[in-house]
């Protein structure tokens, strides 16, 4: 029965949670950095396979797996760089994604007011993530759209830019608390936690699309074969 069913998700959902202080075990060991690919060099993920021209480990979780050969994209004129700035991106989106959607799920929600007329973020519904969304006005959605885009416009104005030298995902405005968790540490710190960053953020991206696969396809995701509250309107129509 669903009163039955109830107790199952959330138990699941607790599961998933607990899970999330140790994905960081899953971390590529840090290497020394190399300063470039030896001719005939061997992967350190994939020893059977060369080391990709255009990885030379300078890039926090670099360890040579690219067995489609996706980084030599740039020889097409896309800069290396700038698809690391996308994934660091999506990847910090992705995590506070995942947590949002466990912590809604959950029935947890902010006790503030949502609106100057009083209305309360729980009016927004929990149990199903996605139908939240829905739930918020247009206006609401233009305004988080709109305040992204500043932030985008900001982080690619700031000097040097992460294509010409500077280091990728370091946006000061939004990530000053980053800084401030880095100073003080040494570069091979520093290269681990950034490293723990972007491993953690490509889970993450997998993480929340298999809630999106789970919430929209009944049975495409096997550990959520019933239990998750199923989604019936489009994630593709945001508004």
């Amino acid at each position: 029965s669903d009163t039955c069913k109830e107790p199952r998700q959330k138990a699941k959902m607790r599961a998933a949670l607990a899970l999330l202080p140790v994905v960081g075990a899953y971390v590529a060991p840090i290497g020394q950095k190399r300063a470039t690919v030896a001719a005939n060099a061997n992967s350190l993920s994939m020893p059977f396979l060369e080391q990709p021209k255009n990885l030379d480990g300078s890039m926090a979780g670099d360890v040579g797996f690219d067995p489609l050969g996706l980084s030599e994209i740039d020889d097409l004129g896309v800069d290396l760089y700038w698809l690391r700035e996308a994934e660091l991106k999506h990847g910090r989106v992705a995590m506070a994604a995942f947590v949002g959607f466990l912590v809604n799920y959950q029935g947890i929600t902010f006790p503030a007011d949502l609106t100057m007329s009083g209305e309360k973020f729980s009016s927004l519904g929990t149990g199903n993530p996605l139908l939240a969304w829905d739930n918020i006005s247009d206006k609401g959605k233009w305004s988080i759209l709109g305040f992204i885009g500043l932030l985008e416009v900001l982080g690619e104005a700031e000097k040097p830019h992460y294509m010409r030298g500077g280091k990728s995902g370091t946006h000061d405005l939004v990530w000053y608390f980053g800084s401030k968790y880095l100073s003080g540490k040494t570069e091979e710190q520093k290269l681990r936690s950034r490293t723990a960053e972007i491993n953690n953020g490509r889970l993450a991206m997998i993480g929340i699309m298999g809630f999106i696969a789970a919430s929209t396809v009944p049975g495409s995701v096997p550990y959520f074969t019933e239990d998750l509250t199923q989604y019936s309107g489009s994630v593709w129509a945001p508004f």
